[in-house]
Order: structure tokens, then C-alpha cells, then sequence
């Protein structure tokens, strides 16, 4: 489970809870069928008009990424992997690998590696795998881009919503009282209609974002990594090369796991 969407959610809705309290407004307020029905449904209706089905029918799966902790190798773990594959293609030549590749896990190293076994030219594999990753890429920009419509869309039918539960209570002034509490339930449209919009859609949007970047650059690695064995350079040079695109603290740390292990040899 992805806690940082579950505390959130929680801190959001945290957030209008109290504050409501705070003001003295009465939560009960929020219980209102056709504002929901306004923003809700009135979202949904952009975007069927905006996107088309096959993009729509991918939505219980993003909103499914951004509760579940997506499995990715972790860098460190794929420089040593690449670190191990190149001392056995140095020793024994690229076609010992053969016998890994059932090991691997993850289906784009998989097939990467399947390539530079089969003697594929080495541009040929750079661009294939590369074109991989951009189809990829934009898979996951026109799933980021329905939330952040939707987080677009939502306060705008917000308004759309007081101005509807205005014209509703300016329709009978005859009781005051009865007119207060109409114009207050008129702006609980605008209140979900920004909630929905800026703590949950555009934060979605902004989710799926940094996650395609993780896989976009841990792709990126992958294809250094593959390149570099097939181009036969040496460990050394292979953790080098690669080390580029860890963090100064995660260079640190796998500088330690490798001095440890250093000295567990002698």
C-alpha cells in the first residue's frame, strides 16, 4: 500500500473537517446529493467527451498505481546485476548470458538482453529500446493528463453548481431563514468541486507523473547497462557509467556495499 496517498487523502479531508469546525460551519452541510451529483457526474461527463473510451476504461487501473507500491529494482540492485553480467561476458562472451535470461524478471531487461544475445547491431537495440520507452512514456502522459483535466473540469462545475443552488434559493425569498441556509448548501458545490480538483485529481496527476519518471529513467539505465555489456567494458567501467543515475546519498551507500564487500574477500 502507498501510505503517502492514504495520509493524503486523510490529511485532506482532515483538513476540511476541522477547518469547518473550526469556523462553526455544520459538516452536516456537506451531506448534499446534488452538489455530488454536479461534480461527479458532471466530471465524468467531460471526460467521455474529452478522451476516448480506451483511454477512460485504463482509470480503475491509475487510480490502482497510486494506492499500490509499484515493483520496480531498485538502481543499486540493477548495477550490480549489470556489474555481474559483464564479468561473466568478459570471462565466457556474451552468449553465457543465455542461461540468465529466464532469471530476469522484469520484461523490458528481459527482451533488451534477449537482443544483444541474438548479435542484434547495437544501434538497432538502442533505438528499439528506446522506442519502447517513448511509447511508454506517452501511455502514461495521456493517463496523467485525464486527472489533470478532471482537476481542471471540477471547480469550474463547482461554481456551476452555487450558481445552480442560487438560482434555486433566489427563487422563494419569501422566508429568510430558509434563504440563509439555500445559499450556504449552494456553495458546497464549490467546496467538493475544489477538493476533488486540487487535493485529489491534479495530486493524482501529479503522482502518475514522478512514477512514469522513475520507470523512464530506470529504463534509461537498463538500456546504458545493456549497451555496455554488448560493447564488452569492464565492471569497473560498467558501475561507473551507470552510478550517474543514483543520488549522491544512494552512490554512498552502494560505495559502502562495495568497499564491505572488498574487505570480506581479503
Amino acid at each position: 500500500m502507498e501510505k503517502s496517498t492514504i495520509i493524503g487523502v486523510g490529511l485532506g479531508l482532515v483538513a476540511v473537517l476541522l477547518g469547518m469546525t473550526l469556523k462553526g460551519a455544520p459538516i452536516s452541510a456537506l451531506i448534499n446529493p446534488a452538489a455530488f451529483v454536479i461534480i461527479i457526474v458532471g466530471t465524468a461527463a467531460s471526460l467521455f467527451i474529452g478522451f476516448p473510451i480506451s483511454e477512460l476504461k485504463k482509470f480503475p487501473k491509475l487510480i490502482k498505481m497510486i494506492f499500490v507500491v509499484q515493483k520496480m529494482l531498485p538502481r543499486e540492485e540493477v548495477i550490480a546485476l549489470f556489474m555481474e553480467w559483464a564479468s561473466i561476458t568478459r570471462r565466457e562472451g556474451l552468449l553465457a548470458l543465455e542461461s540468465k535470461v529466464d532469471e530476469i524478471e522484469d520484461l523490458f531487461l528481459r527482451n533488451g538482453m534477449r537482443m544483444i544475445i541474438d548479435g542484434n547491431d547495437q544501434d538497432l537495440v538502442r533505438d528499439v529500446l528506446l522506442e519502447d520507452i517513448a511509447a511508454t512514456e506517452e501511455r502514461h502522459r495521456a493517463g496523467a493528463l485525464i486527472f489533470s483535466q478532471a482537476g481542471m473540469y471540477a471547480p469550474t462545475l463547482g461554481v456551476l453548481g452555487a450558481v445552480i443552488g442560487l438560482i434555486a434559493a433566489l427563487a422563494d425569498m419569501s422566508d429568510m431563514e430558509k434563504l440563509a441556509h439555500a445559499i450556504g448548501a449552494a456553495f458546497v458545490a464549490t467546496l467538493i468541486g475544489i477538493f476533488t480538483g486540487y487535493v485529489l485529481w491534479h495530486p493524482i496527476a501529479n503522482k502518475l507523473k514522478r512514477l512514469s519518471k522513475r520507470e523512464v529513467e530506470l529504463r534509461l539505465m537498463m538500456v546504458e547497462g545493456l549497451l555496455s555489456i554488448q560493447s564488452g567494458v569492464s565492471t569497473v567501467a560498467i558501475n561507473q557509467k551507470l552510478s550517474v543515475f543514483l543520488t549522491p546519498t544512494e552512490r554512498r551507500k552502494l560505495s559502502q556495499k562495495g568497499a564491505e564487500a572488498v574487505e570480506q574477500k581479503a
